[in-house]
């Protein structure tokens, strides 16, 4: 496959389609030096963005968090996602919007002078963790923490704050694993570096109190599905030693879907009913 800067297709940047690979940004942009970039993954099925405009919301959330405001309302990200959707002729497909302060008058740290760009991309693209989700997905655990929200704003889904991710990722990819697993600047576990997490024990289910780092659009839906059927669901603090009592494990993400976990670090988790049953209700929800 062809890289990304290097496609047939179009992109719709700052209010207008343009040919993929005409899509550039100037090598000054403030984005690419200090990180001020706010961007959400979603994904089409039959034609249609699950959740896409909670997405639209949340993007202009984040950029508030970063200090800028994007130029186009929600309204308008919304009809740009469905005419890059139709000009690449996708009806499955991953959608990523992304913002950013540009090159302009400023280049320190300050960029208030600088313009804020806009742009919308969409791709075919297979399940995250390619046949994890059939046998479950092997996790390392990461050497860096989920930091504390006294330090950088945590609950937007923010450039900067995938630094970290990357490091994690290619350190666990290197181990032969398909992910990695954060604790939090406390010592709790937290997440995944692109995914929430979920632990089965006993017919209950245990989660990661979502206080430091981003509370995903699909682990609210999926608590939503638990609640549905009755299943309980605590939203908490875990200690890393926990993992060791819970039977089963999944992942949640736009990108990663519903995925079993089978291990993490010397903690195994069987895939069991509960999670089949999520994974398989969360595809026909977003197909519905």
């Amino acid at each position: 496959m062809a890289g990304y800067d290097d496609r047939d297709g179009k992109i719709w940047m700052d209010g207008k389609l343009i040919d993929w690979r005409a899509a550039n940004v100037h090598i000054l942009t403030h984005a690419l030096h200090y990180a001020s970039s706010v961007f959400e993954g979603e994904r089409a099925y039959n034609g249609k963005i699950f959740k896409s405009r909670e997405h639209s919301e949340r993007l202009h959330f984040s950029a508030g968090q970063l200090d800028f405001q994007i130029p186009f309302t929600v309204d308008e990200i919304e009809a740009a996602k469905q005419e890059v959707l139709m000009a690449n002729g996708l009806t499955d497909g991953y959608v990523r919007a992304v913002a950013w302060r540009g090159a302009g008058e400023d280049m320190g740290v300050a960029s208030a002078l600088n313009p804020v760009h806009l742009c919308i991309a969409a791709w075919e693209w297979g399940a995250y963790y390619g046949d994890a989700k059939m046998k479950g997905a092997k996790l390392d655990i990461s050497k860096w923490k989920r930091p504390s929200p006294e330090t950088i704003p945590v609950h937007a889904k923010a450039a900067g704050l995938y630094m970290i991710c990357t490091m994690s990722k290619h350190a666990a990819e290197a181990k032969g694993c398909s992910d990695a697993l954060f604790m939090d600047y406390r010592g709790y576990v937290a997440e995944a570096t692109g995914a929430n997490i979920f632990f089965v024990k006993d017919g209950e289910v245990h989660t990661p109190d979502a206080d430091c780092f981003l509370n995903g659009l699909t682990r609210q839906t999926v608590i939503g599905m638990l609640k549905d059927r009755q299943v309980k669901v605590h939203e908490r603090h875990i200690m890393p030693e926990e993992m060791e009592g819970f039977e089963q494990c999944w992942l949640t993400g736009t990108a990663a879907e519903v995925t079993p976990v089978g291990q993490i670090g010397d903690y195994n988790f069987e895939v069991g009913a509960l999670t089949r049953e999520i994974s398989q209700g969360y595809e026909k929800l977003v197909r519905s």
